[in-house]
């Protein structure tokens, strides 16, 4: 029998068929959630000068025991107001240009105005360079703003315009097909006999990829029908991705295999050492990438987040495309795993993390209760209570 591939082996053999796609610009609205194909360098210094942090006074250090004559009014927005000279000082406002000849700003606070006079009120004095955001005291021109390879989260993108930017090199978004097979799905929502089951695995994994950038087309409930899998499997052609859930192993209506070779259809890997999840086949149908999960949900879902989710990242141009593993302390003893590595549904919470009793792939109530998948090696002795373990949070 041949052996099963290895996790890792696995995962770095599906990054090894794809290539990033290319780059496209965008406007600098439309690129969020999309990862940054080229580095961001900033256009200009921010502050572009000098300017009071605080609504206030602007004088001179040298004068910062007053009294000073108030000769001037500095407003945000408007160009700088006339120099201040010995013994004088400038109304000032927040984000308003400081005058030539001031170095510090006291806060309206702590002063004191008697008609054209400013005395000081509060003590200490003020510090030279107080309430001053100094010219390119964030960045300078020239500066790397945003590094490729980002996810351009909300805060990313108003840095990328502040530093000058109004359309953007992003990573294009890849296109996936989903295909739920089973003679046994109906459609959300209908009356279902004990035979049948309502279709959640498409609508799963399509939730999981519109957290990416991806554009997503689910062919759904294909019959365990060869014909209608190779028809489902040829309309897909176009995209990126195909991504089939159910029907990958080897019974004898699990057809997904038959019907890829059939259509020609290059097998990369096919089981994998993990639980649950072994079933994974990963191939090529001309141009498009092929990824067959298992089709109980627990090992759709696990699948999914190990394979199709980095696939996913690194095709649209992450720099960091695989999961986040973390470190927490269990609170249940954890027996020996074998030869084959497991991701236990989990919860994690400030006491430690908590794998359920049961793992059964089929029950979607525990997948739903889980916000961590516990990663236990390969070969891995028993771990006791309060034993660091790895984890992904989910």
């Amino acid at each position: 029998m041949k052996p099963l591939l290895p996790l890792e082996e696995a995962q770095e053999r599906l990054i090894a068929m794809a290539q990033p796609l290319p780059s496209e610009i965008v406007p600098i609205g439309d690129a969020l959630g999309r990862y940054l194909a080229e580095d961001v360098l900033a256009d200009r210094n921010q502050p572009a000068a000098d300017m009071s942090a605080m609504d206030g006074y602007a004088i001179r250090f040298e004068d910062r025991n007053g009294p000073w004559q108030l000769v001037g009014e500095c407003k945000a927005g408007s160009p700088p107001c006339p120099p201040i000279q010995e013994g004088q000082a400038a109304r000032i406002f927040t984000g308003a240009l400081l005058p030539e000849g001031a170095d510090t700003v006291v806060m309206q606070e702590n002063v004191e105005p008697d008609g054209n006079t400013i005395v000081l009120t509060s003590d200490p004095s003020p510090a030279k360079g107080r309430h001053v955001r100094f010219q390119g005291g964030d960045f300078e021109a020239g500066d790397v703003a945003l590094k490729a390879g980002i996810r351009l989260n909300a805060a990313a993108l108003g840095h990328a315009v502040i530093a000058g930017s109004g359309s953007i090199s992003v990573g294009r978004s890849p296109t996936v097909a989903i295909l739920s097979t089973g003679d046994e799905l109906v459609a959300p929502g209908s009356d279902t006999k004990p035979h049948q089951i309502p279709a959640s695995n498409d609508v799963m994994i399509a939730a999981m990829l519109s957290q990416l950038p991806t554009q997503t087309r689910s062919i759904s409930r294909i019959k365990d029908d060869l014909d209608s899998l190779c028809e489902a499997l040829d309309s897909a052609r176009d995209c990126h991705v195909i991504v089939t859930i159910g029907g990958a192993s080897v019974g004898d209506h699990d057809l997904v295999a038959p019907a890829f070779q059939r259509l020609g259809g290059q097998t990369d890997f096919w089981k994998i050492a993990m639980k649950p999840g072994k079933p994974l086949m990963a191939g090529k149908l001309g141009k498009s990438l092929v990824l067959a999960l298992p089709g109980n949900p627990g090992s759709a879902f696990v699948t999914a987040t190990l394979f199709l989710v980095p696939l996913i990242r690194y095709l649209a141009g992450a720099q960091e495309f695989m999961p986040v593993m973390q470190t927490a302390n269990t609170n249940t003893v954890l027996p020996a795993t074998g030869q084959r590595a497991e991701f236990l549904r989990a919860q994690i919470d400030d006491s430690g993390i908590s794998a359920f009793d049961s793992q059964d792939s089929a029950k979607l109530s525990i997948l739903a209760a889980a916000d961590a998948l516990l990663f236990r090696p390969a070969h891995s002795p028993e771990q006791p209570v309060g034993a660091t373990v790895s984890y992904i949070a989910i």
